[in-house]
């Protein structure tokens, strides 16, 4: 009885449950309007917002609206109040007049995208919401005039910035009486500077455009600007002196423009930052400019400003550049010591005369010191010694006399010193390895005698060694294997057999031996340097016979008589020219002759067959193939899988002849298989030391996620080897090489239709490997050489792997001394240990650089982009910088190269902040075509 009633009671309850079941079944059919607490109309706002957008963003539709990426709800999920949409490629802008029905919207974010256009419905539509007060869309593809922004009653914040919009401000902003910031900057606008904005306006950015006239009076009037920035614009006539009265003005940039005349009394009454480099103003700086005690920065360099500089000068100073001015008198030392914040300190190119102050050695935060190209005299100051943060020193070009002071030797963070072109005597420091994050070290032009120190071979991170035109002897040590840049020892007292040793420096470009004492051949191993392009041999005692050289090299030679390019004139040849005098004997010694050499013959094969047998034994006694750990496939192509023979591969690596590309971080071998296909095979050369991975398991599953990125202008690997203490990956061969190859290949000439579509195609594979889903994949070296060729027109970025696989927190020193190529290392990472998506972008701009001017990066030890930064102060100057064999084509090319230009110097600005990013990069090269 009880067993049936409580199954009754059990089927009681449960048709009780259905109905229940069924309700909310029923109410959780509805769960979005159920659940949600937007407004009916919100809510299907939101609902047509996403249909529209649905290709574009991760929408769901079961999710409640408050809850999707970029959308903010107020406190109670009652109205939308944020949309930020930043970065979603979103192109068509049809979908901006449904946003302006969500009348509660307060914030609007759109930036980072592809919008081309402001459709006038969006303009009259979104003017009317009150509540709307930011409004970004920064870093599309804008076109055409500035539409007139009707309404918008509440709006403070509007961003236009790096877009591609033109025309005149005018009138169309007036109706803005809340605007707060203002920022148009990297457009294409002219006309004057806007004057009627509204009252409040706090930030007005309007740089890198075409403005042009007068700074106007009228914007004084805005009362309480705290940012102004004018920069790289036409800007002309003097600096009003009423901005002195904005006491809440903080930043005042107009660099590179054309300014001349005094700079005003009392500008920095208020100002933190001060920028006005670049321009033609002259004059003398007031006294007062210097010692506001709120002054952070100052910037005048580039001007043609005279006189002393003030004594007095913030105690709060954290960068102060005056070079390349018409400045004289002395440093002034009476405020140096208590600069305890002064970091970057600037006097270069001027004509300021006395001696190195003493008083510098208390600025213990200086990093960076330039007194280059002035008339100092006198010794350097010991005290400098003190200077435990400096990493970079500029002293070049000036009359200091007396020794190199032992105290430098103690800077362990300097990585870059130059006391070059100066009267400097006695020795080089023997206790110079102590440097052991120099990078550059600049001595040439001077009196220094003695011997190069010992022990300099131990600088891990010496790129570039300049002793030229000195006094030096003795014997030559091993030099550092990381020289990249230029080795000059010219104009000394060397003398003897030139070092054999120099053929071990793999990365080397520039060899210069010239005017020595060097004797005896020319070693046949420089011709196994792999990045040698110049090798200046000229005015020695060399004799024997010039090696062949790859005809990239350049070899200079002359003035050394007993050296003999190819091989010497042929006995025949000496024996027709004195047949007519003694027949008889030449026939007889022709004879004999001719026994000789068929026996020199047979010597020399038989001696070279067992030279070469012997180079092989060598080979197997010295270079073992690699003893392999780990191989595998990454790719699925049946093809590579049935060519790739892993240990042919290993064959082809041991033999140097194979090489074909050594860069600071690998070597290239090719490799043809049995198949007959070819392959590049990598070896990583930094591999033994800073493996970060710590597994081989790991390194093999970092390996796998690269093999699945599929972009056609990205190298990925196909497999890899293992070995005890390297990897070894592979990839597709490619016909052309590097880009720096073909570029500065004086037998090439790249057109313009070209070099484009290589910035276009390397453009698109750093946006693909910037927005990885899995998080932006970064590069730790990218130059013309880390871009390879599969056709003239297909570039492919490569050395993806190796932010993977190497470790620049584990290297001693800067980041600059680990992370990239010279003249491609974006600046900040002299003081940073990250790697950032703005480095990529500096080092992209450089390349664009190469392909605008044909220049290479690096040149004798100036880099590319200083020289453009240089030569491009004045706007209608910019096509002097231009590959003149390429703009001098058409005047479409010209105007193209010209609008590729602004994005080059868009991209190698000083500021990371500034740089667009790469998205906005190849947009604006899109727009540039």
């Amino acid at each position: 009885m009880n067993r049936k009633m409580g199954g009754c009671a059990r089927s009681g309850n449960h048709r009780l449950l259905i109905p229940l079941l069924f309700f909310f079944s029923f109410l959780f059919s509805f769960y979005p309007l159920a659940f949600s607490k937007l407004s009916s109309p919100q809510f299907e706002v939101m609902t047509n917002l996403r249909k529209i957008l649905s290709p574009d963003l991760s929408w769901n539709s079961t999710d409640d609206p408050c809850g999707w990426k970029g959308v903010t709800c107020s406190r109670d999920n009652s109205s939308v109040i944020e949309l930020s949409l930043s970065g979603f490629s979103l192109a068509s802008s049809g979908f901006l007049s449904v946003i302006c029905q969500i009348d509660s919207l307060q914030v609007l974010d759109l930036s980072d995208n592809h919008l081309g256009s402001l459709p006038a419905e969006f303009i009259t539509s979104c003017g009317k919401i009150v509540w709307l007060n930011r409004l970004n869309f920064s870093r599309n593809a804008l076109v055409g005039p500035l539409p007139s922004f009707t309404g918008f009653v509440g709006l403070e914040v509007l961003d236009l910035s790096y877009n591609q919009m033109n025309g005149n401000i005018d009138s169309k902003l007036d109706g803005l009486v809340k605007l707060k910031s203002l920022n148009l900057s990297v457009n294409k606008f002219q006309g004057s500077v806007p004057v009627n904005l509204s009252k409040v306006l706090e930030e007005l950015q309007l740089s890198v455009n075409e403005f042009e006239g007068e700074i106007p009076v009228g914007v004084a009037d805005y009362r309480n600007l705290v940012l102004l920035d004018l920069s790289v614009n036409r800007l002309s006539g003097k600096i009003p002196d009423s901005l002195a009265n904005i006491t809440s003005l903080y930043r005042f940039s107009a660099n590179q423009n054309n300014f001349s005349g005094p700079i005003p009394i009392g500008l920095t009454r208020s100002l933190k930052i001060l920028d006005l480099s670049y321009n033609n103003l002259s004059g003398s700086i007031p006294p007062d400019l210097l010692s506001q005690s709120n002054l952070l920065r100052v910037d005048l360099s580039y001007n043609q400003l005279k006189g002393l500089i003030p004594k007095n000068i913030s105690p709060d100073m954290f960068r102060l550049r005056l070079g390349s001015n018409l400045l004289s008198g002395t440093i002034p030392s009476d405020s140096l010591g208590s600069l305890g914040k002064l970091t970057y300190l600037e006097l270069e190119n001027n004509s300021l005369t006395g001696a190195v102050p003493p008083e510098l050695g208390k600025c213990r935060s200086l990093a960076l010191l330039n007194l280059a190209q002035n008339n100092l005299t006198g010794p350097l100051p010991p005290e400098l010694g003190n200077l435990s943060s400096i990493q970079v020193m500029k002293l070049q070009f000036n009359k200091i006399s007396g020794d190199i002071p032992g105290q430098l030797m103690q800077l362990v963070s300097l990585a870059q010193l130059n006391i070059s072109w100066n009267l400097l005597t006695g020795t080089i420091p023997s206790s110079l390895p102590k440097l052991r994050n120099l990078t550059t070290l600049h001595l040439q032009h001077n009196y220094l005698n003695g011997p190069i120190p010992t022990g300099i071979e131990s600088l891990p991170g010496l790129l570039e060694l300049q002793l030229g035109k000195n006094q030096l002897s003795g014997p030559i040590p091993t030099m550092p294997q990381s020289l990249q840049i230029v080795l000059n020892l010219s104009s000394n007292h060397f003398n003897g057999n030139i070092p054999d040793t120099f053929s071990q420096l793999g990365n080397l470009e520039i060899l210069d031996l010239s005017d020595n004492r060097f004797s005896g051949p020319v070693p046949q191993s420089f011709t196994e340097m792999a990045a040698l392009t110049q090798l200046i041999l000229s005015n020695n005692r060399l004799s024997g016979i010039l090696p062949k050289f790859r005809k990239m090299v350049r070899v200079e030679f002359g003035g050394n008589e007993g050296l003999i390019i190819g091989t010497p004139p042929s006995p025949d040849v000496i024996r027709k020219r004195n047949s007519v005098a003694v027949p008889i004997l030449t026939a007889l010694g022709s004879a004999v002759f001719a026994v000789f050499v068929v026996a020199v013959v047979v010597i020399s094969v038989s001696k070279r067959f067992y030279r070469v047998n012997d180079e092989h034994l060598q080979l197997g006694e010295n270079l073992p193939l690699p003893q392999v750990i780990d191989s595998s496939f990454l790719t699925s192509s049946g093809i590579h899988r049935s060519s790739i023979d892993f240990t042919k591969a290993m064959e082809e690596v041991s033999d140097p002849t194979k090489i074909i590309l050594k860069t600071r971080f690998s070597t290239y071998y090719k490799a043809t298989m049995p198949s007959g296909t070819s392959y590049y095979i990598k070896k990583l050369n930094w591999s033994d030391k800073i493996f970060q991975l710590g597994s081989h398991d790991k390194f093999g599953q970092e390996l796998e996620v690269l093999a699945k990125l599929n972009n056609s202008n990205v190298m990925t690997p196909l497999a890899y080897v293992l070995t005890i203490d390297s990897g070894y990956l592979f990839y597709e061969y490619v016909q052309k090489g590097t880009l720096f190859d073909v570029l500065h290949d004086s037998s090439n000439e790249l057109d313009w239709a070209s070099r484009y579509s290589i910035a276009v195609g390397v453009a698109q594979g750093l946006v693909f490997l910037h927005d990885c889903s899995s998080g932006p994949i970064l590069l730790l070296d990218l130059s013309s050489k880390s871009i390879l060729l599969k056709s003239l027109k297909e570039p492919q970025v490569g050395d993806i792997e190796l932010c993977k696989v190497i470790d620049p927190s584990k290297s001693t020193g800067s980041l600059s001394t680990v992370a990239g190529s010279v003249g491609y290392i974006p600046p900040e990472y002299a003081y940073t240990m990250r790697i950032t998506t703005a480095g990529n972008v500096y080092s992209f701009g450089v390349v664009l650089l190469e392909l605008l001017t044909g220049k290479r990066a690096c040149s004798q030890g100036t880099e590319l982009t200083k020289w453009v930064s240089t030569n491009t102060s004045k706007q209608d100057k910019w096509d002097h910088i231009l590959d003149f064999s390429v703009s001098r084509t058409s005047l479409t090319v010209r105007s193209q190269m010209l609008a590729v230009l602004r994005v080059a110097l868009a991209c190698v600005s000083i500021n990371p902040d500034s740089r667009p990013k790469m998205k906005s990069v190849l947009r604006m090269l899109l727009n540039a075509r």
